[in-house]
């Protein structure tokens, strides 16, 4: 994927970098496999705002994807390259023979007329889902199994990609992206190859209305509100926080940079060999 960039005739041009969507060959989703998607705006069921910063946006509706690869062995034919609204990654539209359709996550260089499969005896190519004990080591992966049948839960974002680095032990080694090793049940499910849309994270709306077409509304900075209602609020101009330098924190008193969030003696911990980079 390619990104469009634009000549500065304006100065939110000058930094614009939007996606060219050359790869998608299909515009409107496969009506089946949609269904409506509720919009809360932040709002929970007392309609209290939990969630900052949300509301408005375009209508969207939400994509029924198989992370969970469930036709084994039958082989399918890759029929369209969808947008979907609700993620940063792409959707390949994929056929059996019997004529049912589905959705999975396309990977970079998964291409209309390609053939996908799902099952211990695939190959190793991309685009098809193997357990992890069948697939060779130092292949990159992504919408991985956590717990066998489940479905992918990890490594969906466009661009990202694990690599399968060892296996022992009944438990596959697997490098994320942040440098976190972490153990997997070899049972799990796996595709094969990077997900597509790598250019994702290079991408610059340049104007604040698109991030209001995303449904993402205006955030004020706490230093610029009043002590009562932000602890980095108050002061005599750009003082930090009230006059005195003021750690960077939530609008309820919690640390921004470097408090951990991770709670203790999580049940998870045990499958983590090597905790990912520090910066």
């Amino acid at each position: 994927m390619a990104l469009k960039t634009f000549r500065p005739l304006t100065p939110a041009q000058r930094f614009k970098a939007l996606p060219s969507f050359e790869e998608i060959t299909k515009s409107t989703p496969e009506k089946s496999l949609t269904e409506s998607k509720k919009r809360t705006g932040g709002r929970n069921n007392m309609g209290r705002k939990t969630s900052r910063h949300r509301g408005g946006g375009h209508k969207k509706k939400y994509r029924i994807i198989d992370f969970k690869r469930s036709r084994r062995d039958a082989v399918a034919d890759v029929i369209a390259v969808e947008y979907d609204p609700n993620r940063s990654a792409r959707l390949a539209l994929i056929q059996y023979p019997d004529g049912e359709k589905a959705y999975i996550l396309h990977p970079a260089g998964l291409i209309v007329g390609a053939k996908v499969q799902a099952g211990e005896n695939a190959e190793p190519n991309v685009g098809n889902a193997l357990p992890l004990k069948a697939i060779p080591l130092g292949l990159a992966l992504h919408n991985i199994e956590l717990t066998p049948g489940k479905g992918g839960q990890i490594v969906r974002s466009a661009g990202s990609q694990a690599i399968l680095s060892n296996r022992e032990g009944g438990y596959a080694l697997l490098k994320m992206a942040s440098g976190e090793l972490r153990r997997i049940n070899e049972e799990c499910y796996a595709t094969i190859g990077q997900v597509g849309n790598i250019e994702h994270m290079n991408v610059s709306s340049g104007k604040a209305g698109r991030s209001r077409w995303l449904g993402i509304r205006p955030q004020t900075r706490g230093m610029a509100m009043n002590p009562v209602d932000h602890p980095m609020g108050g002061g005599q101009g750009k003082s930090k926080g009230g006059g005195g330098r003021h750690h960077p924190m939530s609008p309820w008193g919690q640390l921004s940079k470097g408090f951990k969030t991770r709670r203790k003696h999580k049940q998870s911990d045990t499958f983590i060999v090597q905790r990912r980079k520090k910066k």
